[in-house]
């Protein structure tokens, strides 16, 4: 679990600065040329780590076995399959709120259950708030607007998003861990040494 959060950490310190490596043409790739900061820093990280949590979510579905997908570790739980559908509905909630529009599709979780389906609708669902995050500016981002009671800015309403998104990344992959698979944060990480008799 520490592993998992300082793995979370660097990545998060390391996205914006990645982007803005990406922002940046050739020619001014010199490294004593000071990199100028983009227009919206709040929006560019913010998005930028939302694209790294909703990837590991999208690989997680895709790497985990359709057999798995009505997998669940006990009955309380949703199965593996309704976490996707989960993860996609409420992808559409909060960035249709923010984007001040209706819910384009609803009821992925009770509706769907093949893999592919499943796959497909998250995919649709994040490349929507992504669009969301196209059209925010910082100055839009700082608007604030009614939800769960609150009073909050718009872009704190898409970091929930990705928060809600992280957590049941972490549901995801204790199903695949207890099926054996290895999670796609965890794919190029060395084993630990074996311990010393």
């Amino acid at each position: 679990m520490n592993k998992m959060i300082a793995f979370l950490f660097v990545a998060l310190l390391a996205v914006p600065g990645a982007m803005l490596a990406q922002e940046k043409p050739a020619a001014q790739a010199a490294p004593s040329a000071q990199a100028a900061p983009p227009a919206n820093p709040i929006t560019v990280s913010s998005k930028g780590f939302y694209g790294f949590v909703s990837g590991a979510v999208i690989s997680a579905a895709q790497k985990m076995p359709e057999e798995n997908y009505s997998f669940k570790p006990t009955p309380e739980v949703r199965t593996f399959g309704q976490i996707v559908g989960h993860v996609a509905d409420a992808s559409y909630n909060f960035c249709s709120q923010v984007s001040g529009e209706a819910i384009p599709v609803k009821d992925i979780e009770k509706t769907k259950t093949a893999k592919a389906d499943l796959v497909a609708a998250l995919k649709d669902a994040v490349a929507y708030c992504n669009k969301t995050y196209d059209n925010m500016t910082d100055a839009k981002g700082a608007e604030m607007m009614k939800m769960f009671g609150f009073n909050l800015a718009k872009l704190t309403i898409l970091s929930i998003n990705t928060a809600h998104t992280d957590e049941h990344y972490g549901n995801m992959v204790t199903y695949m861990r207890i099926k054996g698979i290895v999670p796609p944060t965890s794919e190029n990480q060395q084993a630990p040494p074996p311990a010393s008799k």
